[in-house]
């Protein structure tokens, strides 16, 4: 099968992105061939392309992504060509038109969830299921800030923490994206360019701050993140959007009120298969219930990733993007 596939030689901006057409051989053992329909932009793509997580060059870009089986390779058991599937990696090239996957990191998807959903929703609503039932252990009742409300991830946030009975503190840039954050059921919305963030959500929880705070962004909102954090309260860091947040010193966290901080990453969470299975079985159930509806923002041509890539940068973008071979 002939591919288009993305690669980058070295690690910067966008524009070192570079594709090549690849000709695909059979799957090999425990490898699945998938056409691919619908990949996800995910802001750890970006991580990878700039060098702030640091990766093997020259390599591939991308994680997520859903498509067909077309052949399968010794030893896979419980895929065969047709099946639609989806995965969220950790192999790295999913920037393509077809490839050759490893079977184990494949989910078969259920009949009412359709290429795209999956596509846009996987890595990031695995996330969400880790950061608020895994991780931070979220429960009805409480007050909750999420930085980014309007993104990827911060759309299903919100709809995930208002399933399981929390109250959604959101922090937007925009009106477009207040709006956004409030359809998803957002209960209170901050435009940060405009508000003290910190002092509001005190006066929202009546000087108390939240038990969580949700942070994707990094250092650009570490200090409102302490400030709006409660005393004993959790800090989940699980972005850097706005730079990561270096030389920490642990005493901030005792002057704040004995807070606590983490830094979680989703594989560290999906480890074992039968973390990963009940992860996503979970996914997929919100989603079948309706309790979480994927936002497609924008979809881009595969090859205009390098755009892609600069509007996510640039804050031009709305809830989940797609590129579309």
């Amino acid at each position: 099968m002939q591919a288009i596939q993305a690669f980058i030689e070295t690690q910067g901006g966008p524009e070192v992105i570079d594709w090549r057409e690849v000709t695909l051989g059979a799957p090999g053992p425990g490898q699945a061939l998938v056409r691919q329909s619908a990949i996800g932009l995910n802001y750890i793509d970006i991580y990878h392309r700039d060098g702030t997580y640091p990766v093997e060059l020259p390599g591939g870009l991308g994680m997520e992504a859903a498509g067909e089986v077309i052949a399968v390779g010794e030893g896979v058991h419980g895929l065969q060509p047709g099946d639609r599937v989806a995965t969220f990696g950790p192999q790295r090239d999913a920037y393509a038109s077809a490839r050759l996957v490893p079977a184990a990191s494949l989910f078969k998807l259920p009949a009412n969830v359709d290429d795209e959903t999956a596509a846009a929703a996987l890595l990031k609503a695995c996330t969400v299921e880790a950061l608020v039932e895994r991780c931070a252990k979220v429960e009805a009742g409480w007050p909750v800030l999420v930085h980014a409300a309007a993104g990827g991830v911060g759309l299903i946030l919100v709809q995930w923490l208002k399933a399981v009975g929390a109250t959604v503190i959101g922090t937007v840039s925009t009106e477009a994206k207040e709006q956004a954050a409030r359809d998803a059921g957002a209960d209170h919305v901050i435009r940060y360019k405009e508000e003290d963030v910190a002092a509001h959500v005190r006066e929202i929880t009546d000087g108390q701050g939240v038990p969580v705070t949700f942070d994707g962004i990094g250092m650009a909102t570490w200090e409102v993140s302490l400030k709006a954090t409660a005393r004993r309260g959790l800090i989940v860091s699980y972005g850097n959007a706005g730079g990561p947040v270096r030389g920490v010193d642990l005493g901030v966290l005792a002057r704040h009120g004995s807070q606590f901080v983490t830094r979680p990453t989703l594989f560290d969470y999906y480890l074992d298969p039968g973390e990963r299975a009940a992860g996503a079985a979970r996914v997929f159930e919100m989603i079948g219930e309706g309790k979480v509806a994927m936002t497609v923002g924008q979809r881009y041509g595969l090859q205009d990733a390098a755009r892609a890539h600069a509007d996510l940068e640039a804050g031009r973008t709305t809830g989940s993007t797609l590129l579309i071979p």
